[in-house]
């Protein structure tokens, strides 16, 4: 079938709204149409090349739709359901998945960094018949996607697919770090560094599991001033003595627990430094190629200070997403206004460059205005997406 999308041609390149080939799924695959994709971090780094991925693509790894068909052997969702999406399927067998950490799988991983589907293949086609990589396996700045079976979580009908669509990464990564690698306990104290989308799904998170103190770290006042919204009880801007900073807050030892959301040169050391001997500090944020953290080695050891990586929030997505999105219809976690701002696909530059420019909270693209339903910011006047033509129909 025909999709639209905004295909990216190589890094740095502005993306191309265009029109592509997106083959039927294959066994163990499901195709989505889609409402809406987040705009997440990930995909700025990509485009930007920090973070490697092969190019031509179709980038997003954040989104929300309904089932259009299905491949073999697929049974946990049928033509019709809703789904949110998960960039880190899994295979089931591996030593990771047998242990419980399906975001480990080996079996996705080489897939994921080679841009294609499970079995190697891709899915997408240019007009000349080209291949067209896919990424993270969503691919979600199109109308349409094919993602392996395991990557469509069902969700109930009545959740709006705005905010399903900005759980399947951003959320689930911070809520994930805070909730499945800290576990964070009632009466502590957190510092997150990074008021982003993942940063405060874990401000949201930490409050939500009984934290008394949440403090936020922060270069732009906006994020500071909206992190508070969310539940922090202190922000603070960057700077050298920023973990005395969090010290005095917090009794003079620091906080129990930290969460780098940034991945930015220099940060873990500062929540190394930020939290109490014995704490923990959980690194989100993927550093850029060549970035190495370093930690005082003296101290490591003395202060007993554990240092922890956490992937995709250390989560079971199919288990995981349900559960957040219950949290949310039932009051507890306030994802809606996490979404500042809607797109049509053809904005996503303009969502790319405002979120450079750290204007941009979340944001997402519509896709599909009729699935999507009414969103929780002000979306533009037209949000009119080219309909796609079955090929053969």
């Amino acid at each position: 079938m025909q999709i639209t999308a905004a295909l990216l041609s190589g890094v740095g390149q502005p993306f191309e709204i265009t029109t592509l080939t997106l083959d039927d799924p294959g066994p163990g695959e499901v195709r989505v149409r889609l409402a809406t994709s987040g705009v997440c971090a990930s995909d700025a780094h990509t485009r930007s090349g920090r973070i490697p991925s092969p190019t031509p693509s179709v980038l997003g790894h954040e989104g929300a739709g309904v089932v259009e068909s299905v491949g073999a052997g697929v049974t946990h969702v049928r033509v019709g359901d809703h789904v949110a999406l998960s960039w880190m399927p899994s295979c089931g067998a591996c030593r990771h998945c047998q242990r419980g950490r399906p975001v480990l799988c080996t079996a996705a991983a080489p897939a994921l960094l080679a841009g294609t589907m499970l079995d190697g293949s891709v899915r997408l086609h240019d007009a000349a018949g080209r291949p067209v990589h896919h990424y993270s396996f969503l691919s979600t700045f199109a109308t349409h996607t094919v993602v392996p079976a395991a990557s469509a979580v069902p969700i109930p009908a009545d959740v709006p697919l705005a905010v399903a669509s900005i759980v399947g990464c951003a959320v689930l990564t911070g809520y994930g770090a805070v909730v499945n690698q800290a576990r964070v306990t009632p009466g502590s104290s957190v510092v997150v560094f990074g008021g982003g989308g993942v940063g405060l799904a874990a401000v949201v998170a930490a409050r939500v599991g009984g934290a008394a103190q949440v403090i936020v770290v922060d270069p732009l006042e906006s994020k500071r001033t909206a992190a508070l919204g969310f539940g922090a009880t202190h922000v603070l801007a960057p700077s050298p003595v920023v973990a005395e900073q969090v010290r005095a807050l917090t009794g003079g030892d620091g906080a129990d627990y930290g969460i780098d959301a940034t991945g930015s040169q220099g940060v873990v050391a500062q929540a190394f430094d930020a939290v109490v001997a014995g704490g923990t500090v959980v690194c989100v944020g993927v550093p850029a190629p060549g970035v190495d953290p370093v930690l005082p080695g003296a101290n490591l050891v003395r202060s007993e200070k554990t240092v922890v990586g956490s992937l995709y929030g250390s989560s079971r997505p199919g288990l995981d997403i349900p559960a957040v999105l219950d949290l949310y219809m039932g009051g507890l976690l306030p994802l809606d206004r996490m979404i500042t701002k809607a797109f049509r696909l053809d904005e996503v530059d303009t969502a790319f460059d405002e979120l450079r420019a750290g204007t941009l909270g979340k944001g997402v693209l519509v896709l599909d205005p009729e699935l999507a339903g009414p969103l929780p910011v002000e979306a533009p006047a037209d949000l009119a997406v080219p309909q796609p033509v079955l090929v053969g129909a």
